[in-house]
């Protein structure tokens, strides 16, 4: 690649978008974090290298970049294709449900469809002036529980994962949002550090991808935490946790939230009898169950 000279003939925002999109393309990068494919991330790439706004209108996209802008914007696009890390690692940022949040690779990208319910409050299902307890468990980057925090002003959020890693990623976002007097950091696997407590929603977007798949997956995946990816022979793992012992954890009226994602056939393969409700969302996604406190009281172990 002559650098020098697609300086010179690269001028444009929408020119560095375009070159984005031929390069992504041509080198068979992996869009699976956030991004719908090569257009979509060029775009997200060259505006966040530019400190603008998603939205920005269409008539900036003729405006002429600066030289040091446009070697800032191009040393982002080499990278993307040099390590094959998702977009989100190299700038540091995520958006979910609205929110912005700082990741890195001690968590996984902020993708998951739940980001829909919760900007919706998870209605029909909850009262929103009635919740006060909200558990999340795999947090991550928290970006669900403080997702949540913001969705119910008047609820306590208890932020949980077993990976400490995970969890100063996760005290960087509570920080950042300011959010400390509502979202807690808990180091816990599953319920273990939990004692008593009940909670209002249980949700969580947990490892469910099986070992078969994961060595699979392309090479923006690897670079993600396997911890939270990959889980068992089968995927779920780490969802029979949730299951087994979510029925202490939930008031009477609460309800439990899980995304399996692809292992939503093996999990309905290993609980023929359970009625899960599976979610819809308008903007695209699925592999999301819901069952309320007296469904998971029936048909799973209180311990």
């Amino acid at each position: 690649m002559n650098r020098p000279l697609i300086l010179e003939h690269l001028v444009t925002l929408r020119d560095y978008v375009r070159y984005a999109t031929s390069r992504f393309t041509e080198a068979g990068l992996f869009f699976g974090h956030g991004t719908a494919g090569a257009l979509d991330e060029s775009a997200a790439l060259v505006l966040h290298a530019l400190h603008l706004p998603y939205d920005l209108p269409g008539g900036y996209f003729e405006a002429n970049l600066l030289p040091d802008e446009r070697s800032r914007v191009l040393d982002l696009i080499e990278r993307r294709i040099s390590e094959r890390k998702p977009l989100a690692y190299l700038t540091k940022e995520a958006p979910f449900a609205g929110h912005s949040f700082y990741v890195d690779e001690r968590v996984l990208v902020p993708r998951s469809p739940i980001a829909e319910l919760i900007e919706s409050q998870f209605v029909p299902w909850l009262d929103a002036e009635g919740v006060e307890d909200i558990l999340d468990l795999c947090t991550g980057s928290a970006c669900i529980a403080i997702a949540c925090a913001y969705a119910f002003p008047g609820a306590q959020v208890d932020a949980v994962d077993i990976s400490t890693d995970a969890l100063d990623v996760t005290r960087i976002n509570i920080d950042r949002h300011e959010l400390a007097d509502r979202v807690h950091a808990i180091q816990s696997d599953v319920y273990a550090s939990l004692g008593d407590s009940k909670y209002d929603l249980i949700v969580s977007n947990p490892p469910y991808v099986n070992s078969a798949e994961w060595r699979g997956l392309p090479p923006e995946y690897h670079a993600e935490p396997r911890l939270g990816l990959e889980s068992g022979n089968d995927g779920l793992d780490c969802v029979r946790l949730i299951l087994k012992d979510a029925g202490r954890h939930l008031k009477p009226n609460g309800i439990l939230v899980v995304e399996v994602g692809s292992a939503a056939e093996a999990l309905e393969e290993a609980f023929p009898e359970v009625p899960f409700f599976w979610l819809d969302f308008d903007r695209g996604g699925d592999g999301v169950f819901l069952l309320t406190a007296d469904q998971v009281n029936q048909f799973f172990s209180r311990g």
